[in-house]
């Protein structure tokens, strides 16, 4: 079954999707242990402009298919589309210019590389052309000042000796000044206290809103989505999505969990084992 966004049509005339995944699957090679498909022919639209939330417990899946997207996994069989193009056939860089952005679970560190010189570079990268400095500098400020992050982060090495909040912050931060076409957000709320989760989603609101990107953002817990809402509430387990609704889908997920929505007989531990 394809999996669809709520939001095909403008006015009169059908919108493509942004992104189009075509059967995707990756099957685990013999005699490794699992014996099964970490993704298992998956189909998803998703929309210019649209949000949606992919919810599943541990081992269901979820990062092999986020490793699938941004090109770090070859899959067995299966397509992904960005503009019609296959971004499996793609180098990362590749990739990045032709509009697609992943917020990091585990953002890396890179030693000797200053914010500012990394941000600026990957600027110029994506858009072709490096913005003129005056400008630059002012929305670098005005983007970090909203994200409520040190100026002094500016002038270090990238996401070394951020603790976990600031590096998350750090991701949104490239998120609004680089603006993508499809972002990919793994477990942004990973590590993030209350304060710090509110500061990162509006981040996010603020960034589609001025871009109308599509997200996809993959979590393990439902409390980002009180901040940030999605248009489409995914559930994935066993290789592939086991029940889609809206918004109000998160809530129920909060009280039961996901054994009600695994195949019958099963419950997510028997599931991730």
């Amino acid at each position: 079954m394809r999996c669809t966004g709520g939001s095909a049509q403008k006015g009169s005339n059908e919108l493509e999707p942004i992104i189009r995944i075509e059967q995707l699957t990756h099957t685990y090679s013999a005699g490794t242990p699992f014996q099964r498909s970490a993704v298992d022919g998956v189909e998803l639209d998703i929309m210019p402009g649209e949000f949606l939330g992919v919810i599943g417990h541990t081992g269901s899946g979820k990062s092999t298919l986020i490793q699938h997207l941004n090109g770090l996994l070859r899959p067995t069989a299966g397509q992904v589309l960005l503009d019609g193009a296959d971004t499996l056939k793609m180098t990362p860089d590749e990739r990045a210019k032709a509009g697609i952005f992943l917020a990091m679970q585990y953002p890396v560190e890179v030693p000797g590389v200053s914010m500012t010189n990394f941000l600026r570079t990957a600027k110029t990268e994506v858009d072709g052309k490096a913005p003129a400095i005056r400008t630059w500098t002012k929305e670098l400020s005005e983007a970090m000042k909203r994200l409520k992050m040190d100026p002094k982060f500016a002038t270090r090495s990238v996401n070394e000796g951020f603790s976990g909040g600031e590096k998350k912050r750090a991701e949104v931060l490239q998120l609004e000044l680089l603006k993508p076409k499809f972002a990919i957000l793994d477990e942004t709320d990973s590590g993030l206290d209350v304060d710090a989760l509110r500061i990162v989603s509006e981040g996010v609101n603020r960034a589609k809103e001025a871009s109308q990107f599509g997200i996809l953002m993959v979590t393990h817990y439902t409390r980002i989505l009180r901040y940030i809402k999605p248009d489409i509430v995914h559930v994935f387990a066993d290789g592939h999505f086991i029940k889609t609704g809206g918004p109000e889908l998160a809530d129920e997920l909060e009280e039961t969990g996901y054994d009600a929505y695994l195949p019958e007989g099963s419950d997510s531990e028997s599931a991730l084992a």
